[in-house]
């Protein structure tokens, strides 16, 4: 079922809502105060309304009988807020230009993980544009985008959105991230929107006052569960469908990242992930054009991802945090709440192998035992980075990879995840070593609300044993230290790292072995007490042999025998090229460095 406003030309808009639970809906249109218009009921508890008389730009609220009037809850765009009125927009008067635009497959997807309001100065997605030539010059072929749907105020994450179909008015509205995503794909770069269908924010949500859009049988982190197998859920799923298509369809979005569906409960015989992915895939079949689903998910549970044929929900890539986990361990040596459960290069050989570590292992910080196996689903159903955004922000001071460990850490880190068999993805700054922190920031206007935001991050650290004050979520500066700084991937060890990711995907792009996502194809190897990991890739007489020493002491090193000719050495991270200490190869292979070897036949 069709929601929301949609303008059908000529001053004609078909405005649909669903309310199952009211006796009276009504539509004002703010040009025209003190005349409402009645809606006529429909099944299911929608009610329907065809206007003449209404344009593009003009503001219009839903009244609920006697109560205040509300925005649409599927608002297009909230051009003065979450608190305003919603505004009629006309999707078909963009000029897009991507006809040709098929998309990019995912196992080709170099990802690029980004905030719009700290991504540049001016914190727009046109401020975007100029910037897409830099990252494609280094390899980077995907963006990926957190969340842009309406949220209270000017600045945050975008995880307090209440306006799942509104895109964020300071960004630049709906016609902005249309002119981004036309030109993503006019320099061959797709695009991952991150969209939320865990919770919606506190702050300007609505919702519940049009229908039992949530339930009190769950309970999630951030509030009240969203209602996908009670009474009433119908409607439920078709919302945030609904939602999923109209990216698809309205601004040419090549992928939804799914955030936290591990918060998602639903005991429904048709689970609504799992029709979700029918309807993606159904609309993939009528466009010809690729759309990817891709789950972040901690549940280690390959359901998520098994096609729908095998009992899965069909899900086409998920994130692995397992990977990220094993790798920055081994790094910081960290090992306070969830990182308890990781520390062992033996881990980091599992996730290569296998995409989860835990396939049902006993886990300490669960107390119980946790995930199932992996090891038969295809590589780029997995997505792995050595940041994100939540591993960078959800630390007391933000502090990036860089800020933690050597620079020579930096790029095994690179290498670890760039050269794996899986979906690389990268944070922003990542690639030229940024240190500004990516603090956690939000702008809301209700005190209450953010005294209560500023208590539940002080105790979200504190399970992690940091005692410290963080900083001031509802701060300006807060926000402010977030942005990146451009200037920076020009100059010094920031210039050298750009240009080593640059080699890096380079690599990755040129040598088919590395751009063969086979984990069938690949030995992995290594010695726990040397900190050591060997993983041979091969695709047809391409072969690469790449050596990574997580130790930071320098290590002999044993070459295997190689097929039809020998090692020869491409590529390593301690060479005097990438600010290193100077490469021991090919016998020994300095500390907390890489190296990559090709066959030479």
């Amino acid at each position: 079922m069709e929601i929301g406003a949609n303008y059908k030309g000529n001053r004609r808009c078909k405005f649909t809502v669903w309310a199952p639970l009211r006796k009276e809906v009504q539509l004002e249109i703010l040009s025209n105060p003190g005349k409402v218009i009645p809606f006529t009921p429909l099944k299911e508890g929608y009610w329907h309304l065809e206007y003449e008389g209404i344009s593009p730009g003009d503001h219009y609220l839903f009244k609920l009988g006697e109560e205040k009037s509300l925005p649409d809850p599927a608002s297009h765009f909230q051009p003065q807020g979450v608190h305003g009125p919603s505004q009629v927009i006309d999707h078909h008067s963009f000029s897009w230009s991507d006809d040709a635009w098929r998309g990019i497959p995912l196992s080709e997807m170099i990802m690029y993980e980004l905030h719009v309001g700290t991504f540049t100065p001016e914190g727009t997605f046109e401020a975007m544009i100029p910037r897409l030539g830099d990252l494609q010059k280094i390899g980077i072929n995907t963006i990926e985008i957190m969340p842009v749907a309406q949220f209270p105020g000017d600045r945050n994450w975008g995880y307090d959105g209440v306006y799942l179909f509104g895109v964020q008015n300071s960004y630049g509205g709906p016609d902005g991230l249309k002119k981004l995503v036309n030109a993503c794909h006019h320099r061959g770069i797709s695009v991952i929107l991150d969209v939320v269908y865990n919770h919606l924010g506190p702050e300007g949500n609505y919702l519940g006052q049009f229908g039992p859009y949530f339930t009190g049988k769950y309970k999630t982190p951030w509030g009240a569960a969203l209602n996908f197998d009670d009474a009433y859920s119908d409607g439920v799923h078709n919302f945030f469908i609904e939602n999923a298509l109209y990216w698809f369809r309205d601004f040419h979005i090549d992928a939804l990242r799914l955030d936290a569906i591990h918060a998602i409960v639903d005991e429904g015989a048709t689970p609504f992930l799992k029709e979700l992915s029918e309807k993606s895939d159904d609309y993939v079949q009528h466009t010809g054009r690729r759309h990817f689903l891709i789950a972040e998910s901690d549940l280690n549970d390959v359901k998520i991802i098994k096609p729908r044929d095998l009992g899965g929900f069909g899900i086409h890539s998920q994130w692995c945090d397992d990977f990220h986990h094993a790798l920055h361990t081994l790094l910081t040596h960290e090992n306070q709440g969830y990182y308890m459960d990781f520390g062992t290069s033996e881990q980091l050989r599992t996730a290569y192998r296998n995409g989860f570590i835990y396939s049902g292992q006993f886990s300490p910080y669960r107390k119980r035992r946790h995930g199932n196996s992996s090891k038969d689903r295809p590589a780029d159903q997995f997505v792995v980075y050595s940041q994100n955004h939540d591993q960078i922000g959800n630390r007391l001071d933000g502090k990036r990879l860089s800020e933690l460990v050597s620079f020579e850490s930096l790029k095994l880190a690179a290498g670890v995840v760039l050269l794996s068999p899986y979906i690389p993805m990268l944070f922003m700054g990542e690639e030229y070593a940024e240190n500004s922190p990516f603090l956690y920031f939000v702008s809301h206007s209700d005190t209450d609300l953010i005294a209560a935001v500023r208590k539940g991050r002080k105790e979200e650290f504190q399970a992690f044993g940091w005692k410290e004050d963080s900083p001031d979520p509802q701060g300006m500066e807060t926000f402010l230290k977030s942005k990146i700084h451009w200037d920076k991937r020009e100059k010094g060890h920031h210039k050298i790292m750009l240009e080593f990711y640059q080699a890096l995907l380079n690599s990755r792009k040129q040598v088919p072995a590395l751009g063969n996502l086979n984990k069938d194809q690949m030995e992995v190897w290594g010695d726990d007490s040397q900190q050591t990991l060997y993983v041979h890739r091969w695709s047809d007489r391409s072969h690469v042999l790449l050596v990574f020493n997580l130790d930071p002491l320098d290590r002999n090193l044993e070459l295997p025998p190689a097929p039809e000719g020998e090692w020869e050495k491409n590529l390593d991270s301690a060479d005097k090229r990438w600010d290193g200490p100077g490469g021991l190869l090919p016998k020994t292979i300095r500390g907390e460095s890489v190296a990559v070897f090709l066959l030479k036949i």
